[in-house]
């Protein structure tokens, strides 16, 4: 499955309202999108509340979107290569629009599941266009304003992701978390469809098959993860769900050697430093996502916390990227994206094991904050380098599909770490109070830290490639962003604008 990097996409004959159109449009949808990703989290005490749901309930109201728009991230962007990146963008938008208000009217924990599974999806078909769309409306003498400014959208949505919950939750509903989608949605349709240009990719056959089997795979873990708390490890439905899923991820392995055009050839993973840095980037999610998803309970059913004051108490950490990413790009300049990621890995595990040392049932704030700044700087040195690191670790044709895998992986990173880190919780604490919270959570964020600093220490032995000298114009498609590196050969190759996805969930 082919992804164009921007050299390649065809440059449209007329633009529709011009650049400024497309610069707005894709940016609200971006943010649309990476929003999603952590709003949720500051409401997840109320809808327990309101819907009564078990712990299991309250990770899938997030692994639901997560992990439908991990698997159809990098498909969705191969359907707008073929039947029109405008027209499939229209219809991303419509079903993550849609999904949204069913979402807020759900009446029940599962319809609030099921709605979450098709906003991923609706997500995973209009995020990866977003760039490619961009791309093609904006002059290339100005790409570098427009990415610029959409990276800072996207890392706006990210930041403020469960500062904003927190407050709609707090002062409105739960609900408005999802209805605040809907109004934009519906003013971005028309829109799209009046300022927008169509274009289309290389038409390359769409892999069914390898979606199928990544899609089942996935689900398959996830869901032993998240149910074998409630029911026991030795359930029948859970080993079943456990091997089923090892099977068909085997079987995606294998599809992805042998196909001709499949959604990830797995060659690319005979790369050292792709495969390293993309290891490092599903052990870090794991690790910063399940974290997240535990203390923003924590703060607030916990220590007391109101919705908003969570939000803005998490600030220092989800906030962070947007103070230090600049730092991170010019030191990746410098010394190269290698030692840069691993530094930011080490403090992100570091702040992470603060956390597990200091987190009692009265932790006051200000020993937290200690914890909060340090997992922020390492967030933020974290993401520009490695978005950098897995552009230069493949040819320039194939940066489409290492950025579409690297997300899709952080993604997968992100709901296999609320599975993994839950069940560490479940199985060492629980809800009954505050002190059976605090001992569940106390071990699950040191697995966290580990995880974390597992793939700061992989990072390590990522190939050592020479720093960028001159200036390099362009981003790679796909949602992941990032400042550039070049190989050995000093080949300018795109630099994308650095966006923390998901935390991005």
């Amino acid at each position: 499955m082919s992804q164009q990097t921007p050299e390649q996409t065809p440059q449209p004959t007329e633009r529709r309202g011009g650049a400024v159109w497309a610069l707005v449009i894709t940016s609200v949808a971006g943010f649309m999108a990476a929003l999603d990703n952590l709003v949720v989290t500051t409401a997840l005490p109320s809808i327990r509340e309101d819907f009564g749901g078990a712990l299991d309930d309250l990770e899938w109201t997030v692994s639901a979107y997560t992990l439908t728009f991990a698997v159809l991230l990098m498909f969705g962007a191969a359907l707008g290569d073929r039947f029109g990146r405008r027209r499939l963008f229209l219809v991303g938008i419509t079903v993550f629009t849609g999904a949204s208000a069913a979402a807020a009217m759900a009446p029940g924990i599962d319809s609030l599941i099921a709605a979450r599974a098709v906003q991923g999806v609706g997500a995973a078909i209009m995020m990866p266009l977003t760039l490619t769309l961009l791309t093609a409306a904006v002059p290339a003498a100005k790409r570098g304003m427009a990415y610029g400014i959409w990276g800072a959208v996207n890392g706006l949505a990210v930041a403020s992701g469960p500062l904003i919950g927190g407050s709609l939750t707090e002062h409105l509903s739960w609900q408005w978390i999802f209805w605040l989608n809907v109004p934009l949605g519906l003013a971005l349709l028309p829109l799209a469809r009046l300022r927008l240009t169509e274009s289309f990719g290389s038409g390359a056959p769409l892999d069914i098959r390898g979606t199928l089997l990544a899609s089942g795979g996935l689900f398959g873990i996830v869901y032993g993860l998240v149910r074998a708390p409630v029911v026991g490890w030795s359930d029948g439905v859970v080993l079943l769900a456990l091997f089923a899923g090892t099977a068909l991820l085997t079987g995606f392995v294998f599809h992805g050697m042998r196909a001709e055009n499949p959604m990830l050839p797995m060659r690319l993973f005979r790369s050292r430093a792709f495969a390293g840095i993309n290891a490092a980037s599903l052990l870090m999610f794991l690790g910063m996502f399940g974290s997240i998803f535990l203390l923003s309970q924590y703060m607030q059913g916990v220590l007391g916390y109101s919705p908003t004051e969570a939000g803005l108490r998490m600030l220092p950490w989800t906030g962070m990227p947007m103070l230090v990413a600049p730092l991170a790009g010019y030191l990746s300049d410098r010394v190269g994206g290698r030692p840069v990621v691993a530094a930011g890995l080490f403090l992100q595990a570091v702040g992470l094991g603060w956390f597990a040392a200091v987190v009692e049932a009265d932790t006051s704030y200000a020993a937290q904050l200690p914890a909060l700044i340090i997992s922020g700087i390492g967030m933020s040195l974290f993401f520009a380098p490695a978005s950098s690191l897995v552009m230069s670790s493949v040819r320039a044709q194939e940066q489409g599909i290492a950025s579409g895998a690297n997300n899709a992986l952080r993604e997968v990173g992100g709901a296999l770490g609320i599975a993994v880190m839950a069940s560490i919780f479940s199985a060492q604490g629980g809800y009954e109070s505050a002190q059976t919270f605090v001992d569940g959570i106390r071990p699950a964020l040191w697995v966290g830290s580990a995880a974390v600093a597992l793939a700061g220490v992989g990072a390590l032995y990522i190939p050592r490639r020479r720093p960028a000298t001159g200036p390099a114009t362009g981003p790679a498609t796909g949602p992941a962003a990032g400042a550039q590196e070049v190989t050995e050969a000093a080949v300018p190759v795109p630099v994308p604008v650095p966006v923390p996805e998901t935390a991005s969930r």
